[in-house]
């Protein structure tokens, strides 16, 4: 774990750590209260109709694909829902009462919160909704940002221009931005690549091959691990960790400037 925060760029080694014993500081009051907030929620949350598809690195990811993104293989997913953005400042400031992100902006994605502070931003919105929201497994992640049923096979979300859709090192000028200010994928899913990395539900392993998608039907990881996944990539990002198969994996205490996450739900 030290060598991967080590490589990280200086304006990051300043904003990551660990959420042990974090002190988070407050934010303004978001508006409309939890229940307004909460309920905007369960409106941004987009339908995805479930089905088989080749998870890994496809033939568009080409010699892009690192050697952990191999082999690919058939997965079938059931539907679910996915929030069409990642989870903002303003809806983390209802819920938790707190907003650790650095760079604030009511509408820009929460940061520096870790798997478990996810979980424990969920279970809160849970608590309020009486809705089942979670972290989207790594393959259902995969599967939205690749479009779903209506991909069209774009090495990022929503196209082969990675400009038209992300935020990453060279349009950022170094920051995160708001969501839902690049061209959505096929689904109108907003910054499924760029601008903040996504927590998975899954812990890290290893892909194994096989093309009998019942294998793989619904796939939730290992049943135990050291590191959790992360996907998409962030505005700190160069091409190559933007793109739709690109697979991170983190301590679940690490917490950083460019580590968000996305929502998903069973059913609403």
């Amino acid at each position: 774990m030290t060598k991967r925060i080590l490589i990280l760029p200086l304006c990051l080694l300043l904003l990551c750590g660990t959420s042990w014993g974090q002190a988070k500081k407050a934010a303004p009051a978001a508006g409309g209260g939890k229940k307004a907030v909460a309920d905007n929620i369960v409106k941004n949350m987009v339908f995805v109709q479930g089905g088989t598809y080749t998870m890994g690195a496809t033939s568009e990811q080409a010699n892009y694909a690192f050697s952990n993104e191999r082999p690919e293989h058939k997965v079938k997913v059931s539907s679910f829902y996915i929030c069409k953005y990642t989870v903002t400042q303003e809806e983390w400031q209802a819920i938790m009462g707190t907003n650790p992100s650095h760079s604030a902006g009511a509408r820009k994605p929460v940061a520096r919160v870790s798997w478990h502070d996810c979980r424990e931003f969920i279970r809160k919105l849970n608590q309020l909704t009486g809705k089942q929201f979670r972290l989207p497994t790594e393959a259902e992640w995969e599967y939205a940002a690749r479009g779903g049923n209506k991909s069209k096979g774009y090495r990022y979300a929503g196209s082969n221009n990675i400009s038209e859709v992300l935020w990453y090192t060279d349009n950022s000028g170094d920051a995160v931005h708001a969501v839902g200010q690049k061209k959505p994928n096929e689904l109108g899913l907003y910054d499924m690549c760029g601008n903040v990395w996504e927590w998975c539900q899954d812990w890290y392993g290893s892909y194994t091959n096989s093309n009998n998608p019942l294998e793989f039907t619904n796939p939730k990881g290992p049943k135990e691990g050291t590191y959790r996944i992360a996907r998409g990539g962030s505005w700190d990002s160069g091409t190559r960790s933007c793109r739709i198969t690109k697979r991170e994996y983190f301590d679940p205490l690490f917490v950083c400037g460019n580590m968000g996450l996305r929502l998903v739900c069973t059913k609403l």
